[in-house]
């Protein structure tokens, strides 16, 4: 291995005195919002700290929660000042800064260079600032971590993605990655395009990033794509630009930090249901596209659009159950779904979305004169919880309006209701009733073999017009 690479940047990014530099980052520390739950993952600017470094410390403050179970940081951002193809790791053996030399992770790096596309690439690390600058606010925050820095070139989010997966770890390894967003606007174009970004990223959608959203999108996207297959949530922690910090407003660049989170061992069942309606929240207009896709496609061909579940990111591909409900000038025109999950939810959203057109016993097939005024809506459901009750007082008792659907089954029948029943049926017990008599059961009917279920569901409404096929 050769030896420490000094550090390019200190006195022109950042104070190249240990005492001023220490002194600066402990300020900006002491401003950023504590608490919250420790991330696997940060988001960070990286321009020099007059301008970003208060934005940085938001994020460095929430991973100063885990900093004693931190061990590792992969720390990835994009190459400024070297052209090449791939990812750059480095043969040094450590990063040097005013506070001392961080070391690199020789045997992660060894795993990461046998990723396709990632190389020893030391003439990317030698003058790159969008890694060095971040390297003071860890050592200041970790008692003990080793790098494995990686510089970004010309690589797709696919490749980035495939080496963060193999360095992923568990909580002792952070993921860093770094970038700036709009570069060079005035100040209130610029607010309003990263204001574009960063909702991007919380939802994230990396495809809808480009080069003009941020320097860093290739990483910045692989990272989103990893987030969303380990079920992380992204929280913005700041949005400023330089026009805020310490610079002018006629050509201002935007910084911004986000800490992705996963969910603890400790997770409530409240959490966990928080966070599956983000996931799902994210994949709405996906699903809105497949589902009206799917019912063009029949239109065109008389079958629902194949899916491919595979070709599709988590939850998308995973087993999840559907209501799709068509409305033609506000009315009921077809609704079909899944009370369980048993297919991949596209497969589910696609196949019912055909059915509730073409399928739906209650109506004729829709025709293509009315497909153009008609509205698409899905409803996944949560998984079905058994309801423990003494007697039917006491299970409408439990019932939340405007929040529960209800399967109740007995005597071999079996009825669903989706919680937007609440809105026709707002009394327990109407809404009770209406669906015993949905399942051909008497309205006051009552057995100890009555089971019911109760779920929630995120509710994907449509937000456009569809187009005739």
């Amino acid at each position: 291995m050769s030896s420490t690479r000094r550090a390019a940047v200190s006195g022109t990014f950042y104070p190249e005195d240990e005492g001023q530099l220490s002194a600066m980052i402990a300020a900006f520390m002491a401003t950023a919002p504590a608490g919250g739950a420790a991330p696997k993952a940060v988001i960070v600017p990286h321009a020099g700290y007059v301008y970003s470094g208060a934005v940085s410390a938001h994020a460095y403050a929430r991973l100063s929660a885990a900093a004693s179970s931190i061990r590792r940081v992969v720390l990835i951002g994009p190459s400024h000042r070297v052209a090449f193809r791939g990812i750059a790791a480095t043969s040094h053996a450590g990063f040097a800064t005013p506070l001392g030399a961080a070391p690199v992770d020789q045997a992660a790096t060894a795993e990461a260079l046998r990723v396709p596309g990632v190389q020893v690439n030391d003439a990317a690390h030698a003058f790159e600032h969008s890694l060095e600058v971040h390297l003071p606010f860890l050592q200041r925050i970790l008692p003990s971590f080793a790098l494995v820095p990686l510089a970004v070139g010309q690589a797709e989010p696919a490749e980035v993605a495939r080496v963060l997966e193999v360095l992923w770890g568990g909580p002792e390894t952070v993921v860093v990655v770094s970038s700036d967003l709009s570069h060079f606007l005035d100040y209130h174009s610029a607010r309003a395009a990263d204001e574009r970004t960063a909702r991007a990223i919380e939802r994230c959608a990396g495809a809808d990033l480009d080069q003009d959203s941020a320097c860093g999108r290739v990483p910045v996207t692989a990272l989103l794509h990893l987030a969303e297959r380990h079920r992380l949530a992204v929280e913005r922690l700041d949005l400023r630009n330089s026009g805020d910090t310490a610079g002018p407003r006629d050509r201002v660049v935007g910084y911004g930090a986000w800490a992705l989170v996963e969910p603890g061992p400790g997770a409530t069942a409240q959490d966990e249901e928080r966070e599956r309606r983000l996931i799902y929240e994210r994949h709405g207009p996906a699903l809105r596209k497949l589902a009206r896709t799917s019912i063009r496609h029949g239109l065109q061909f008389g079958c629902p659009v194949p899916v491919v579940a595979d070709s599709h990111p988590r939850p998308l591909s995973d087993k999840g159950a559907a209501f799709v409900t068509l409305r033609l000038n506000g009315a009921l025109r077809g609704c079909i779904g899944s009370p369980a999950a048993w297919r991949p939810l596209a497969v589910d959203v696609a196949d019912n979305a055909y059915q509730a057109a073409f399928n739906d016993p209650r109506f004729p097939p829709l025709s293509t004169v009315e497909w153009a005024e008609t509205a698409v809506s899905i409803s996944v459901l949560t998984a079905p919880l058994a309801m423990t009750f003494r007697d039917r007082g006491d299970l409408l008792a439990q019932l939340r309006p405007r929040k529960d659907g209800l399967i109740v089954e007995d005597a071999g029948r079996r009825a669903l209701f989706l919680p937007a029943v609440w809105d026709q049926l707002p009394d327990p017990e109407q809404f009770f009733e209406r669906l015993l008599a949905k399942a051909g059961l008497s309205p006051r009917h009552w057995s100890p073999s009555l089971t019911a279920r109760r779920f929630t569901n995120v509710e994907i409404a449509d937000e456009e017009t569809p187009t005739p096929a």
